[in-house]
């Protein structure tokens, strides 16, 4: 097990940062490199996604705009990493959106791979 660093931290802040953007514009191949193949996905309508899914989901265009993160926490425990988060977004309609997310990023042969997420929006 490796101890964490300011690298790792810098590493998984610009991974938050890369997940965030490619959420907004359906960045299929960000994710294709930075998902773990065992990778699953707790959606907001209470769905369990495997990668396979998760990529499908990602390829249709965003319907919200603007996304970003707040009060974003990363937690590193060794070789795992737990990001929290808050998003604030606009819904197609111009109104503000908010919710949460956890990430769940473990280390693996050398490189942080998303193994987890789950999604609510409120």
């Amino acid at each position: 097990m490796q101890v964490a660093n300011d690298l790792d931290i810098e590493a998984l802040e610009g991974l938050n940062a890369g997940y965030m953007r490619s959420v907004q514009t359906s960045d299929v191949g960000w994710f294709g490199k930075n998902l773990a193949e065992d990778f699953l996905n707790s959606s907001p309508d209470g769905s369990l996604v495997d990668r396979s899914g998760f990529l499908e989901q990602i390829a249709r265009p965003a319907t919200i705009t603007n996304l970003r993160a707040e009060e974003v926490r990363i937690r590193i425990m060794g070789d795992f990493a737990i990001i929290h988060g808050r998003t604030a977004y606009n819904t197609p309609d111009g109104r503000e959106g908010a919710g949460r997310y956890t990430d769940v990023w473990a280390r693996r042969q050398g490189r942080w791979l998303c193994v987890a997420a789950q999604v609510h929006r409120g």
